[in-house]
């Protein structure tokens, strides 16, 4: 499994680089903030809801502290998709957040 960290991530969007994030958190731990172009998937119906992705993009998961978004990447990447998980979350993210 590819991983980025929470640094790299946060100097390609202050680069401007469009990036497809997916926050697999509970909508309410997401309500206190979230990078502000990630799309919020909670883990439980990432299963559900790949038909919603595009296999021809890289997507960047995260999660609190990693863990998460770590099994969220392992499950995509067995169905064909190309991902990266975002190492130590966002406790680690020092970013803005929406």
């Amino acid at each position: 499994m590819k991983e980025m960290t929470a640094k790299e991530v946060e100097l390609l969007v202050n680069e401007g680089k469009v990036l497809d994030i997916i926050d697999v958190r509970e909508v309410d731990e997401v309500a206190a903030g979230k990078i502000p172009a990630a799309v919020n998937i909670p883990l439980g119906l990432v299963e559900f809801r790949m038909h919603e992705l595009d296999k021809s993009k890289e997507y960047i998961m995260v999660c609190r502290s990693g863990g998460r978004s770590g099994r969220a990447a392992q499950f995509l990447e067995g169905q064909g998709f190309d991902v990266i998980n975002m190492a130590g979350g966002m406790l680690s993210w020092e970013g803005k957040v929406k």
